[in-house]
């Protein structure tokens, strides 16, 4: 889903393009087959999600035809038809952002889960305002009205994101990114201590739909993507703490809580010619495989994809990294002057002549595990401050080639889809999902 606003001395167009994704028998075999023009301009399309999923399961009136797409800036909820043309989707419906004020009191939508009761629940970072408030809107899965508030009582986590529930264990838990007011102007260093980004995971109980839970994870530690494991009888998964750039497993305990530990931590580099003088990973979005074998996470200020083994889920192993771009590439404007990982800074990321500009963000896993594809756009803010050539050259999507078997990870030279070359001008690519289903969205109930 490309986001607006890539080119300034063109319109803000946002489109949501359908591509071939079978593997390609050589250079120039993928292409765009369909564009769907949206109707407003400052959006900022983010995160998407379908109005009937794995939770559905059973159910044969439900069916995965409608995605829903919250936008991140301007709080409307869009509806597109994907199952009356799979190879061209349309615009089915779109949720005006005065309803979300007004029935719900919360703005900043995010998240997108579809419900076992052919619901679909989207989570918040704040209130109309732009005030940090965690709350959860509620859509009708047939009309995509506006139901009301998921959450009840008088408890409401002071800010929110993501979010993965999961029945079985009587549990949702959301994480937090930051005062989404804030955001909007980029990242600021003097904002780290004023308690204006996120440190909590946030645990709800299921059936009630009351707050009745924080793990803390650290200060600043804005912990965004949040996986259980897909095993519906799991008590466990990981969350991607941004700024501090770790990876903690939250579990539930014997006690019937629920707490969290570090397993991962990317060490920060120091750096000269650069906004701090030490530079975090910046780990913006994680993945479990279907088969909860392994773990797989992006980097987006050093520029790495990486991928774990989880078999024993206290100690993810590294198997697999490769690096597609980032801010500390050979011949930029960072030199590392202290790196507790490499020998040297990485060479500058190229593919089919393209030196691809930002860094690996958004990914998503093929459903047999074996491709792992990614974009390169957080967040349009934050990318004309990191990454001013995402602007003007447009985003990426790369895929790369998994080993299942022993691990590892390959860049596959074949395949690129060019953003920047789009007919109405270059265009900041996110999320990627699947209309069979994908790691990132399916819940099993």
């Amino acid at each position: 889903v490309p986001k607006a606003g890539a080119c300034p001395v063109l319109p803000e167009a946002l489109s949501l393009p359908v591509l071939h994704l079978g593997p390609p028998a050589g250079l120039g075999a993928l292409q765009v087959i369909h564009r769907l023009p949206m109707p407003n301009l400052g959006d900022e399309l983010h995160h998407s999600g379908w109005n009937a999923c794995s939770s559905c399961f059973g159910d044969a009136t439900k069916k995965r035809n409608r995605l829903i797409l919250p936008s991140f800036v301007s709080s409307r909820i869009y509806v597109v038809d994907v199952g009356t043309d799979l190879r061209a989707p349309r615009l089915l419906k779109v949720v005006n952002s005065e309803d979300v004020f007004w029935k719900c009191n919360l703005g900043y939508p995010h998240t997108s889960h579809c419900l076992g009761s052919g619901e679909i629940m989207i989570s918040t970072l704040g209130d109309p305002a732009g005030s940090g408030k965690g709350g959860f809107i509620l859509l009708d899965g047939e009309t995509f009205e506006i139901k009301g508030n998921w959450e009840k009582g008088d408890k409401i986590p002071p800010m929110g994101y993501d979010f993965w529930y999961q029945p079985r264990h009587n549990v949702l838990i959301s994480t937090e990114w930051g005062i989404p007011k804030c955001l909007g102007y980029g990242f600021d260093p003097n904002d780290l201590k004023k308690g204006l980004y996120g440190r909590r995971l946030n645990v709800w109980d299921w059936t009630t739909h009351t707050y009745v839970q924080a793990i803390d994870v650290g200060e600043d530690a804005a912990p965004l993507e949040i996986r259980f494991l897909h095993n519906p009888d799991a008590a466990e998964g990981y969350v991607g703490c941004t700024i501090s750039s770790a990876i903690h497993r939250f579990y539930k305990t014997e006690q019937g809580d629920w707490a969290a530990e570090k397993v991962i931590q990317v060490p920060s580099k120091k750096v000269e010619g650069w906004l701090l003088p030490e530079m975090p990973g910046f780990i913006t979005d994680i993945l479990i495989s279907l088969d909860d074998r392994f773990l797989y996470f992006s980097n987006w200020l050093h520029g790495d994809i990486r991928q774990y083994d989880i078999s024993d889920t206290r100690k993810p192993r590294l198997v697999g990294q490769v690096f597609v771009g980032g801010s500390i590439a050979k011949g930029g404007p960072v030199t590392v002057s202290r790196d507790e990982e490499l020998r040297c800074q990485p060479e500058p990321f190229s593919i089919q002549g393209k030196r691809v500009p930002g860094g690996p963000q958004m990914i998503q896993l093929s459903l047999d595990g074996k491709r792992l594809y990614v974009t390169t756009s957080l967040y349009s803010a934050w990318d004309r401050q990191f990454y001013p050539d995402l602007i003007r050259d447009g985003s990426v999507m790369l895929q790369l080639d998994v080993d299942t078997e022993r691990g590892g990870l390959a860049v596959n030279q074949r395949f690129l889809v060019d953003f920047g070359k789009e007919p109405d001008g270059p265009c900041l690519a996110h999320e990627i999902r699947y209309p069979g289903g994908d790691c990132t969205s399916d819940i099993w109930v």
